[in-house]
């Protein structure tokens, strides 16, 4: 009946299947995930297992780069003269200390030097890469080490450990020349990144040192070697706590370098300089090696390697005879009358005959100066005027070959080049010309006859460098080929080329034998400009040189002499020996030396050069024989400095034009022809 309830009754089976449907899907999901995650599992554990296992290594060792050794530089005879040696110092790991201030203030106590390098020692540390040991004092005493060591407890982060630095047993002896090593700056970094570069990680080390100067820095690639690496464990944080020496990489040292120089003649340069300023070459006439290349006064390059102090920098850079100067390279000089034997060949060149003559009364008028001559020398012919460094005979005659060939006389001698010696910076001086000239001076582009007989003895506008000089030298003395210098003998063991590997001389041999008896006639002639201060006193070997003396002030009416350092003349002195059978040739500038080329360079030239001969088989073989008689006469010395500069130019009063020409200071200089 419709009024009745109606009763509806679910089928049991019904609802049994729907639960089971969904047990099945939930159970097929799980399963899935459970298969899923086993497979992982089995592959992590199975198939992937080798590349985690290498992670987890990683993750638990680290390798920490070790800088090389640096490559040892020698000199020819295989003494060390850039080496390394073992050094203590300390370390402050900044992830490590707990107060970094505190710890510089502990250790400013226990090293007071620390604290005036406070602000760099922070700094390096702050730019330092996590757990990174930063050196904050090199070359520990043994007191300074056991102080550190005695408080090490209360110094976390802080470490002693012994490295190798850089050493140069012979102080100031190579500064220049060899250079010196220091930290790498954010100027360094970015030269290299300039260059479109990636830094290596090397230069980042706080233990590396670059190449700064000289051979140190010009070889720098080849010094440097390849760093290793010590392979540590670390903790979740990165500290070391245990190292695996099996697992650790060895650095590989630098390249070693042999230099053609002597270490025994390099010393005794930079010994008879004493106080004085200047530069010595020694060059070996026979295949261009250099013997010695030494600037004075010097400093010592250990000063540099763990961070010369500013007061000290300062102290070297201000002071006036500049010892961080290379004046072999970097330092030119006028020539003086050492330019006087490149002036004689240019003259020979032009066809000028040696024989023709000129009267040096003192003085020679060019227009309305006259210029002086250090002497009163009477007639002189060239081979003369070379001996007595007659300027008269250089004023008379040096347009007859003109400044241009007189240019190209010195450039065949090697003046005015920069010569690939494996050491950058020179300066190459300058030696004029026309063109020169015209392009210099646009408002008065002439050139003067005036202007040639001042760079006929090595003065006006000309400059040189001390390498030029012995360069000069030793092709004078060998006579035939345009020797090319040479600094570096070897890399790594592979030989550089040899100087002698040049060119012909563009001269007739019979203009530079003249030339050369020139220069034998100043040393060993009894009236020659540096007789007396150049007997070597080594049985019958014989010195050649040439004197030389450059005013660097115009004296005006007043006199040369003068207390002042700056306002000294230089004084040269160029020589080779033997005079016979040539084979060493040396070059000194005695900056402001304030005496004659005589004087001052000469006997400093003769001092050098025995120690070259000496250490010669040959040359001592030669020692042992009996010495030659004692030549006849007596020496004639005009008055005045032997080998000085000219007196003061005087520019004489215009007058009126008279018929005949007259001179206001003796008679004029006359010309005559050569005496049958």
């Amino acid at each position: 009946m419709s009024g009745e309830p109606s009763i509806f009754f679910a089928d049991v089976n019904e609802r049994q299947g729907s639960f089971l449907r969904r047990t099945f899907v939930l159970g097929g999901v799980s399963a899935l995930g459970i298969t899923a995650l086993i497979g992982r599992l089995g592959q992590l554990q199975v198939v992937q297992a080798q590349e985690y296992a290498t992670l987890s290594s990683q993750n638990q060792f680290n390798f920490r780069m070790v800088p090389p050794p640096r490559g040892l530089i020698k000199d020819r005879n295989g003494v060390v003269i850039a080496g390394n040696r073992p050094s203590f110092r300390v370390l402050v790991v900044r992830d490590e200390t707990k107060d970094l201030d505190q710890t510089l203030d502990l250790l400013g106590r226990l090293l007071p030097d620390t604290l005036e390098r406070r602000r760099a020692i922070i700094r390096d540390v702050n730019a330092a890469s996590k757990f990174n040991p930063v050196p904050v004092k090199s070359d520990l005493t043994w007191e300074e080490f056991a102080k550190v060591n005695q408080y090490a407890n209360e110094l976390p982060g802080v470490m002693v450990d012994m490295n190798e630095a850089r050493y140069y047993p012979f102080g100031g002896s190579f500064a220049h020349v060899i250079g010196y090593v220091a930290k790498v700056s954010d100027r360094d970094v970015k030269a290299i990144r300039d260059k479109g570069e990636q830094p290596p990680a090397l230069l980042f080390n706080p233990s590396f040192r670059i190449g700064r100067q000289g051979v140190e820095k010009a070889l720098d690639l080849s010094l440097r070697g390849e760093p290793g690496g010590n392979r540590v464990e670390v903790d979740a944080r990165g500290r070391v706590v245990a190292e695996d020496i099996g697992g650790s990489r060895p650095a590989v040292p630098g390249k070693e370098v042999i230099l053609t120089l002597d270490a025994d003649v390099q010393n005794r340069a930079l010994e008879v300089f004493g106080d004085e300023s200047g530069a010595c070459v020694v060059m070996d006439v026979r295949n261009g090696d250099i013997l010695c290349m030494m600037s004075a006064p010097s400093f010592d390059p250990n000063l540099f390697v763990g961070g010369v102090p500013t007061k000290t920098y300062r102290a070297l850079a201000d002071y006036e005879r500049k010892p961080l100067l290379d004046k072999t390279l970097n330092g030119t000089f006028p020539p003086g009358s050492t330019f006087k034997p490149t002036t004689a060949l240019a003259l020979l060149e032009a066809g000028v005959d040696p024989n023709l003559t000129v009267f040096c009364s003192g003085s020679y008028r060019t227009g309305n100066r006259t210029q002086r001559c250090w002497g009163r020398h009477g007639t002189q012919n060239m081979h003369d005027a070379i001996k007595n460094s007659c300027d008269v005979y250089f004023y008379a005659m040096c347009n007859r070959a003109g400044v241009d060939n007189i240019r190209k006389a010195g450039l065949a001698l090697g003046f005015e080049h920069e010569f690939d010696i494996g050491v950058g910076n020179q300066r190459k001086g300058l030696l004029p010309s026309t063109e020169w000239k015209a392009r210099t001076f646009p408002r008065d582009p002439v050139w003067h006859p005036g202007e040639t007989t001042s760079v006929a003895i090595g003065q006006g506008a000309i400059t040189v460098n001390a390498l030029q000089l012995a360069v000069m030298t030793s092709r004078l003395a060998n006579g035939k080929k345009q020797l090319q210098p040479r600094l570096i003998k070897s890399i790594g063991g592979v030989e550089q080329p040899s100087g002698a590997e040049a060119p012909d001389l563009p001269f007739d041999p019979a203009h530079v034998e003249y030339v050369r008896q020139g220069m034998i006639a100043v040393a060993n002639d009894r009236s020659g400009t540096a007789y007396r201060q150049s007997q070597l006193g080594l049985g019958d070997i014989q010195m050649a040189g040439k004197t030389g003396t450059a005013q660097v002030r115009n004296y005006g009416t007043g006199s040369r002499k003068s207390e002042i350092w700056a306002l000294k003349d230089h004084n040269l002195f160029v020589a080779f020996a033997p005079v016979d059978a040539p084979r060493y040739a040396v070059a000194i500038i005695v900056e402001h030396g304030g005496k004659g080329g005589a004087t001052a360079g000469a006997p400093r030239a003769r001092e050098v050069m025995r120690t070259v001969l000496l250490k010669d088989p040959d040359m001592r073989a030669r020692i042992e024989r009996p010495l030659p008689p004692e030549p006849t006469g007596a020496a004639i010395v005009e008055d005045g400095v032997v080998g000085a500069a000219p007196e003061p130019d005087v520019v004489a009063t215009p007058q009126a034009p008279r018929a005949a020409p007259t001179t206001t200071s003796g008679p004029r200089p006359y010309l005559s022809e050569p005496r049958r």
